[in-house]
């Protein structure tokens, strides 16, 4: 099993959810777990109106999201790189994605 986590824009997560469940991998006999998260990160903001400042951090922040997905050895490249096709903005760096190895994942029955 594969842990695929990824910090896009929030102007793009709409995109990148729907290019998730568009992939082949998504369906099929595999149940998957998608969860998002707003959480405020660094990335360059595409315009004016993501930029905040925040007195807990000190610094400015925008608001981005965190997306976690559970998936199968097998699928985690075709996830990737539907993430990676619906998440560009045309920045050099337009957020991150990871993908860990997982000792063990198992749905709660």
């Amino acid at each position: 099993m594969k842990e695929i986590k990824a910090y896009v824009h929030r102007e793009r997560v709409a995109d990148v959810i729907a290019a998730i469940k568009d992939c082949p991998a998504w369906g099929g006999a595999h149940r998957h777990n998608l969860a998002a998260y707003v959480v405020k990160g660094s990335m360059v903001p595409l315009d004016s109106a993501e930029r905040h400042y925040t007195m807990e951090l000190g610094d400015e922040v925008i608001n981005e999201y965190k997306l976690e997905l559970l998936c199968g050895d097998g699928e985690a490249n075709a996830l990737v790189a539907a993430i990676v096709a619906a998440a560009r903005t045309g920045q050099a760096v337009a957020g991150w994605i990871t993908v860990a190895d997982l000792a063990l994942a198992m749905p709660i029955r």
